[in-house]
Formats: structure tokens, C-alpha cells, sequence
């Protein structure tokens, strides 16, 4: 089909072609389409357009094939010595093609203002690029979409010039049905608008950079239809990346191969998501947020990461590469992971109530329960009470201030819910089963009557929250361990809430460890999509101090003496022996010859290289009260080791060097160690023929619950 700009020219009117055609012949001239200006292509399938030379587009450019069939092809510009300059439409659509498309803007300088639009759709394997492409400035809206089929190819820049985007860029293939590559290639990437790949599994998405360097401070998004096999980076040049902004990660597996820092910036791991952060000092001026479940932040330097940790659950991992028995304080919420040599600090946030435990290989996981309602507890409204099962998103709830000594009112943005089957193999507070606060446990009429929650569920007393496990007192508040499987529920308010269920208060979920383990009941609103709360966020605070706790128990149980409670559980019978000895790898047991002061000694037989010290063990929430947040299980307090063989006396310090020694809890000041009640201890090389006193230095033990009682046990009991 002949064309009426051979040499270039001004378009101001509409120029319809139906077949295969060029426009602009000479690689050399400008084509000007003015705003009244319309090209427009709608050839068969299996066709190609060209417009060679230099492009200024500000009305509209389209081509739409006008049969189905085979894909077609759209050349714009002649390459790197061309410039296209558009602020107005420049469309390709063939979604309906039956084999693959090609659409190339082979321009050395694209610059898209931000009245300008490039659409660019098609299916089935196509290629949609800007290969030869230095300087792309975006200020406006590029989209490339890949509507069905495998995998599409989208590449951008030669590696020598600037991608400056702040207006929208995307490459859209997460309905391809196989792997798809797309590559940024620029000498420097600076973006402060919005750039989002979403592509199918097993793709690949690089993202190279130069000398310049990559600095992000609008929003950068990766999404991917399932983290298997693929390869997606941010990679090249010698500096840190900057992130001032938000990277988000969904469901994609993303390396970042150099130190990303920044100020404020943001980076959120959603639904499966997987990042490695390479290089040193990474994560400064960073918050990683995790939400949605099984996400994986790797952190290959992890003694140097600067990074704040927020949403962290149940099924996430850390892998921080460093080993090391793991502390949480949830008053500060610093995570403390201490190795034999050096201690690591991490900020990980506040009111976590599970346990943080570190592998041998440096991943750090955390278990834990959700607090929640179960079905039946009736929730105060405006309009009176409303059962927890039946309260949507949008609902308004009543909710106390504290600080104004009043009532409020709270929307409700997320609801969610899930089924627990509780594991009896477990201790009983965290073996699942919900506990039981009978009516008029607290105060007269409060609860007006039971009400079943989670252990973890956090009751409003005296002015602060106080998880409901601290109170169980066996009598008016239990584990009802008659309920084995039953369904929890969640309610999100705009902000947390005390909330006031069957007459009693207590809280709102507070989503410090995201929702990913519930299901969602009906749509969420988002008030703060990306912002994981800390309970420093809360409507009151959190005390789980014994100071504050023990009084509230002693004064909940005194309430149940005088009314018509019947026993649930008994008190513990305790002992104060630790029942010490220890246990070679043959299974002969070695018991004590000797105590003098806080030192116990063993005789050990010859070729015996590794013991174990075996105890009783308790676990202070236990052996003391429920009012004692700690739930470690303890043995004996070892101090100092030495062993006593021929004319040889050697300290043991493997218990206090060695943080991965099985069965050992924390090291408490550098000098002695709490075993589990079954701690190995390695004593190296031995003195053949040789039979050696070891001497263990017991700084405490017990008590301990003894299951069967004796007599002396009786005796300590009533002493």
C-alpha cells in the first residue's frame, strides 16, 4: 500500500491503512503526527507496518490487525540514532493472535511525557523490545502485555544510557502458561514513579545496571504466578542500590546482588515471596515487612545486616547465616542470636508471644499462635452485641479508650478465621486448646458468661493487655481440653481496639504477624496496605512482667475460692532434686559419687569421649505460675566443667563456646548455661586406660513437677 509521508511530514489528519505498509521510508526524517493527527494500521493477520526514521507522535497511532490469525509485526523507528518523542497514544493490540508478535521500538532516545500512553498487547510467545534504546525517559504510562500462551520477551536498553521513570512502566505476562525474560538494560536506573513486572513461573526478570547505579524512590514490583525455577535480579555496577521507596516482592524469588540502603524505604515479601540480599551492611534505612505467609527474607552477609524486620509468622523464614541460640525481648522486640564467638542483634518488633528458634544452618523461624475469639462471644456494637462469627468488614464496634475514660467506636477493616485441632503431645499452653474464662471469673458479671479464646489472647486489665495464659489459674480460668477441633476468629479494626466480648474486655487483632494463616471472611480494606504494626501501635500497652502479672492472677484465683469453681487442675507436686546423672553413648548411666558445695562429680570410665547430663526439667510458667513468662525447659544451671584425669586437670568450656551444643538452652553471662534436662557434652581426647572425675559446678536447679510423688517429695510440700 503506497504511504503519503516518503519523506517525512506533518499528519493532522486520519490515515487508514489496511495492508502491509511503510511509513517514512529514510531512517533520516521526522515524522510529525500532530494532536488532530491519526495513523491508523488494521491490515490482516501475518502483516508488517514500518515507520522508520525519527517519530513525533502527540494525536494517535494504532494498530489493530483486522482478521485473527498469525501474529504480525510493528517496526517504529530505524535505531539507536532515532528519537521518538510522544506525548499522546501509540497502540499495538493482537490478543487474539494464534502464534507469536513482534512490535520493536528501535529508537536510540524514547522520551514518553506524561500526557503520552505506548500500549503495547499481544499473546502467545510474542516479543515486544526497545533493543537499541539509550536514554528512556517515562513520565507518563508504557504498558507491554502478554495476554495467553508461553512465555513473552521484552527487552529494554543497550546498556549505555539512563531509564528515568516517574510515571508508569509495566510488563504484564502473568497469563503466559510458561516462563517469560525480560531485562532492563541501562548504565543507570533512577525511578520515582511505578515499576511492576508480573510474569509466570520460571521466568526471568534482570534488571542490569552500570556505574550509575540504581535509586528507587517511587514503587518497584515483582509478582510472579508461583516461586519455582527462574531467575529475577537486580544486579551489576560496584555501589549500593537505593531504596527510598517500596520494592514489593509476591510470590517471586528475587536476588538483589548489591547492598541495598536507603532512608525510609520499604521492602514487602507477600505470599511465598523469596529475597536475597547480597553484599555488606544491607538493609540500612530499610523495613522488611512480611505478610500473607511463607515468605523467605536470606540474608547472605547476616552479621552486617542494618535492615527492621515486621510481620514475621508462623511459616516465614530468616536465613541470616548465622548460627546461634536465639533470645526475644518482646518488650524492646529485639531478636538476639548469640554464637559462640560474637552476638547479632536484630529488630524483628514488639509483642511477639511465640518462640524464635535459629537452625544450624542460620534460618531463623518462629512458632507461635494467633490471638482470637471463638464462636459464640458476643462482640459490643452500637446496636448491642453481635456474635464474633457473624461481624463483617464495615461493621462498627463499641471500644474503649483508655487514656479518654470512655467508649469509642471502630470500624472493622479484616475478618478472618481458621480451624484448629489442638496437639495434646504438646505442653498444654501450647498444645492449642482455647481457654475457658468462666462467668464472673474477673469481676461480678464479667464475663456475664463464659467466654472461649485463644491462649495467646490478650485480656484488658488495669489498664494493659496481659495474654489470657498468664491467667490460668485452674479453676475459673482452664484449658478446656474437651475441645479438641474448633474454628477461631479474627476482627481487624482501623486502629487495635479494646474490645468488649461477653462483658469482658480484651483486644482486637493486632496484625504483628500478618493474616496469613487465616482465611479472610469477605473483602479487607486497606488502611495502611504495606505498614505491619508493632504494639507500640496498640490501644494500650502489653505487660508481661511478672511484677505486674502475679498480683492480677493471685486476686482472679482468690475470686474463684469463694465462688462456685470447680477444679479443673490440680496444683503440681514439686521436687527440688534434680535427679542428676549422666548418660554415656552406650547407654550406661553414671551417677554422682561425690557433692562438695555446688560441685557434683562423676566417675568416668576409660574411651568415654561424650556424655550427657540428664535431670529432671521444668518450665518456670510451670513450676512457678503462669504469671512467670518464661517457657524455656530447664534442667540444671551449669557453671564451670573440669575433668580430672592421671596427672591431668582440664576445664570443659564446649557448653559455654559452642551455641549449637544439643540440649542446652541460652548462655547467661558468658559463664553458665541452663541444660534442657538431656544436654550433650563432648570431652575430647582421654587418657587411654584411664578412668577420670569430671566435675560439673551446679549453680541451680528446680524444682521440678514429679509425676508420681514420694514421700520426701510430700515432705518438701508441706514444709
Amino acid at each position: 500500500m503506497s504511504d503519503t509521508f516518503q519523506n517525512g511530514g506533518t499528519n493532522s489528519t486520519t490515515q487508514t491503512y489496511t495492508a502491509s505498509v511503510t511509513v517514512n521510508p529514510s531512517s533520516s526524517n521526522t515524522l510529525t503526527n500532530t494532536k488532530s493527527g491519526q495513523l491508523l494500521f488494521t491490515p490482516p493477520a501475518a502483516n508488517t507496518v514500518y515507520i522508520y526514521g525519527n517519530l513525533t507522535n502527540a494525536g494517535i497511532i494504532s494498530y489493530i490487525p483486522s482478521t485473527v490469525g498469525s501474529g504480525n509485526t510493528f517496526y517504529l523507528g530505524s535505531g539507536s540514532s532515532n528519537t521518538l518523542n510522544n506525548t499522546g497514544s501509540i497502540t499495538y493490540n493482537q490478543s487474539n493472535t494464534t502464534s507469536e508478535s513482534s512490535v520493536y521500538l528501535q529508537y536510540g532516545t524514547i522520551n514518553n511525557s506524561s500526557s503520552g500512553s505506548i500500549t503495547l498487547e499481544s499473546a502467545g510467545a510474542s516479543t515486544i523490545s526497545a533493543p537499541y534504546v539509550v536514554n528512556l525517559t517515562n513520565e507518563g504510562n508504557i504498558r507491554v502485555l502478554d495476554t495467553s500462551g508461553s512465555g513473552m520477551t521484552s527487552n529494554w536498553g543497550n546498556g549505555s544510557g539512563t531509564f528515568n521513570n516517574t510515571g508508569s512502566f509495566s510488563v504484564d505476562d502473568s497469563a503466559g502458561s510458561s516462563g517469560s525474560t525480560t531485562n532492563l538494560n541501562f548504565k543507570q536506573i533512577a525511578n520515582s514513579g511505578s515499576v511492576s513486572f508480573s510474569v509466570p513461573a520460571a521466568s526471568t526478570i534482570i534488571t542490569q545496571v552500570g556505574s550509575g547505579g540504581f535509586a528507587n524512590t517511587g514503587n518497584w514490583s515483582i509478582t510472579s504466578k508461583g516461586n519455582g525455577a527462574g531467575n529475577i535480579q537486580i544486579q551489576g555496577g560496584s555501589s549500593s542500590y537505593t531504596n527510598n521507596g517500596t520494592i514489593n516482592v509476591t510470590d517471586a524469588n528475587l536476588i538483589i546482588a548489591n547492598a541495598l540502603t536507603g532512608s525510609g524505604g520499604t521492602v514487602n515479601l507477600t505470599n511465598n515471596a523469596n529475597l536475597t540480599l547480597q553484599g555488606t551492611n544491607t538493609g540500612s534505612g530499610q523495613t522488611f515487612n512480611f505478610s500473607s505467609a511463607n515468605n523467605t527474607l536470606n540474608v547472605s552477609n547476616g552479621a552486617t545486616f542494618k535492615g527492621i524486620i515486621r510481620g514475621f509468622s508462623q511459616g516465614d523464614q530468616l536465613d541470616l547465616n548465622v548460627t546461634g541460640t536465639a533470645t526475644y525481648n518482646k518488650t524492646t522486640g529485639i531478636l538476639t542470636i548469640t554464637g559462640s564467638s560474637n552476638t547479632y542483634t536484630y529488630d524483628v518488633g514488639k509483642g511477639y508471644t511465640g518462640t524464635f528458634s535459629d537452625s544450624t544452618g542460620g534460618v531463623v523461624t518462629y512458632k507461635g499462635t494467633t490471638p482470637c475469639y471463638l464462636s459464640g462471644s458476643m462482640i459490643r456494637t452500637p446496636d448491642g452485641e453481635k456474635a464474633v462469627e457473624d461481624i463483617s468488614v464495615g461493621d462498627t464496634l463499641m471500644s474503649w479508650d483508655n487514656a479518654a475514660n470512655s467508649d469509642v467506636t471502630k470500624s472493622v477493616v479484616w475478618v478472618g478465621s481458621k480451624s484448629v485441632v489442638a496437639n495434646p503431645s504438646l505442653p498444654i499452653d501450647l498444645a492449642g486448646y482455647p481457654v475457658r474464662i468462666l462467668k464472673n471469673a474477673l469481676a461480678d458479671g464479667i464475663p456475664y458468661q463464659d467466654l472461649l479464646v485463644t491462649a495467646e489472647h490478650c485480656m484488658f486489665l488495669d489498664g494493659k493487655f496481659v495474654p489470657t495464659r498468664m491467667l490460668v489459674n485452674g479453676r475459673s480460668i482452664f484449658y478446656d481440653t474437651s475441645m479438641v477441633r474448633f474454628d477461631v476468629f479474627h476482627i481487624e479494626t482501623e486502629e487495635h481496639a479494646v474490645l468488649t466480648a461477653n462483658g469482658a474486655r480484651s483486644e482486637s487483632f493486632l496484625n504483628t504477624e500478618n493474616h496469613g494463616l487465616s482465611r479472610r471472611n469477605g473483602k479487607i480494606v486497606s488502611i495502611n496496605a504495606h505498614r505491619i504494626p508493632t504494639w507500640d501501635d496498640a490501644s494500650a500497652p502489653l505487660d508481661v512482667s511478672r511484677e505486674f502479672v502475679e498480683p492480677l492472677f493471685h486476686k482472679i484465683e482468690s475470686r474463684a475460692g469463694i465462688g462456685e469453681c470447680t477444679t479443673q487442675s490440680h496444683q503440681p507436686i514439686l521436687t527440688n532434686d534434680p535427679d542428676l546423672h549422666l548418660l554415656t553413648d552406650t547407654g550406661t548411666v553414671i551417677y554422682q559419687a561425690r557433692k562438695g558445695d555446688d560441685r557434683v562429680m562423676f566417675m568416668v570410665p576409660t574411651g568415654v569421649r561424650q556424655v550427657r547430663i540428664v535431670s529432671n526439667s521444668g518450665r518456670p510458667s510451670d513450676v512457678i505460675g503462669p504469671f512467670v513468662d518464661d517457657r524455656r525447659e530447664l534442667g540444671v544451671l551449669v557453671g564451670g566443667i573440669t575433668l580430672f584425669e592421671s596427672n591431668e586437670t582440664r576445664n570443659i568450656r564446649s557448653h559455654l563456646d559452642n551455641v549449637d551444643l544439643a540440649g542446652w538452652n541460652n548462655i547467661e553471662d558468658g559463664q553458665m548455661r541452663w541444660t534442657t534436662g538431656n544436654a550433650v557434652l563432648p570431652l575430647g581426647e582421654r587418657q587411654p586406660n584411664s578412668v577420670a572425675i569430671l566435675a560439673l559446678q551446679i549453680r541451680a536447679a528446680g524444682p521440678y513437677i514429679v509425676t508420681t510423688p514420694r514421700p520426701q517429695d510430700k515432705m518438701l510440700l508441706t514444709a
